[in-house]
């Protein structure tokens, strides 16, 4: 490979998801996160084998519409042209409830894949216990991208919506009833706004109302 045919720094794909470790922070009630030698190479056995256990809204992860609606969509009839493509990051300085008109001042697309990025990227909230309070879609703002719709909403949390009961399906409600797909729990702490290339890849987990992924962004301007 030539220097003039290598990928400049500005192109590198830039991975967005949070590492999945024994332990890490859950939703509250969800099932604590073990991964875990079920058998090793240093304990005998021929071959190293992962044991993995823990919810499927686990991480950086994807609902399905099957989450809060029974008889709808699972995880695996998610169309890939949902998860593969060009999205926009938009920057929203709210640290709670980001409103309908603070979305709308971002002018939002119908048809658009939506990243949001908020306070919520100032830590590396991967690694610290659960907070009660983090920015996330007042049920207006949802109501508006579900109203357009966009294509896909991406947040920088493990929930679209608050830790209220209420707003919580509310928001995700209005989203996955209007066939808008759910990004949840990106790392977008050293993203800037502007327009990229998306690639997030949930598990094909048949039946399941979600589930982990592994997603990246390349810079497109």
């Amino acid at each position: 490979m030539t220097p003039e045919s290598r990928p400049s720094p500005a192109r590198e794909w830039l991975d967005v998801s949070v590492p999945l470790s024994t332990g890490m922070v859950r939703w509250p009630g969800d099932p604590e996160v073990r991964i875990e030698k079920f058998q090793s190479i240093a304990g005998g056995d021929e071959v190293n084998v992962t044991a993995l256990d823990m919810g499927a809204h686990t991480g950086t992860h994807v609902d399905a519409p099957a989450h809060f609606f029974d008889d709808a969509d699972g995880i695996e009839a998610m169309p890939l042209e949902a998860m593969i493509g060009p999205a926009r990051v938009i920057l929203v300085e709210a640290t709670g409830a980001i409103s309908a008109e603070e979305l709308r001042a971002h002018e939002p697309a119908a048809g658009e894949r939506l990243l949001i990025k908020t306070s919520n990227s100032e830590r590396a909230w991967g690694r610290e216990p659960f907070r009660e309070e983090f920015a996330h879609l007042s049920a207006g703002a949802a109501r508006l991208l579900a109203e357009l719709p966009v294509r896909t909403v991406g947040v920088d949390y493990l929930s679209v919506g608050g830790l209220e009961r209420s707003n919580s399906l509310e928001t995700h409600r209005a989203l996955l009833g209007a066939g808008v797909w759910i990004i949840e729990g990106l790392d977008l702490g050293a993203i800037e706004a502007g327009e990229y290339e998306l690639v997030c890849l949930p598990l094909a987990l048949v039946g399941s109302d979600g589930a982990p992924a592994r997603a990246v962004l390349r810079r497109l301007t």
